[in-house]
């Protein structure tokens, strides 16, 4: 196993250990690395190639701290609202032993009002509706920068709903991105702010 991939199993032990927060609903170290992490991995080719990107709505860092190892020559920042997850998140990433990422405990409405248009990716994962997802970060991203976002099964249906707010938020139609094999309906999907 190479370095990054011990210290991903690493991670992963690490929300299996976490008793203070419940950061991810799979349990089990093999089987968060194996679903959740893995799951993450699949993003890492969407990221820009420098910059900033933000994981909103983070939990147990997933996908931040994912990208955090894989990426380390990108700054990373990890926001949640909830106290207890942020210091799980601070526990984690020190035991980790990564320095690329900052952790933040915020609403994300409230954030976006003193670090608007200063990502060049921001992402939420598990987190809400296509819609309110653009919505959500939007404010966050650069002209030229993306939204993405996790979807799964109802993803045309969130989709279809999200289009009548693209014009507004001046976003791009999305990039629909399928995996997980040819009976998936994993998708990662990117809007491009214009």
């Amino acid at each position: 196993m190479n370095l990054q991939k011990s210290t991903l199993y690493k991670f992963a032990e690490l929300l299996d250990e976490c008793k203070t927060a419940r950061l991810t609903g799979t349990r089990g170290a093999e089987e968060i690395f194996n679903l959740q992490i893995s799951d993450c991995e699949e993003s890492i080719k969407f990221l820009p190639e420098s910059g900033n990107v933000i994981d909103v709505g983070s939990g147990g860092g997933l996908p931040g701290i994912v990208w955090a190892v894989c990426r380390p020559d990108l700054k990373i920042t990890l926001l949640d609202s909830i106290n207890k997850k942020c210091s799980a998140m601070k526990n984690i990433v020190d035991a980790l032993e990564i320095k690329n990422v900052e952790i933040v405990c915020s609403r994300c409405e409230d954030f976006a009002k003193v670090n608007s248009r200063i990502f060049d990716l921001a992402c939420a994962r598990a987190v809400a509706s296509a819609e309110i997802t653009i919505e959500l970060l939007e404010p966050l991203v650069k002209i030229g920068g993306k939204i993405m976002t996790f979807k799964g099964k109802k993803v045309h249906e969130e989709i279809s709903q999200a289009d009548k707010k693209l014009r507004k938020l001046k976003l791009t139609k999305p990039e629909l991105n399928f995996y997980g094999g040819e009976d998936s309906s994993k998708c990662i999907v990117i809007w491009r702010k214009k």
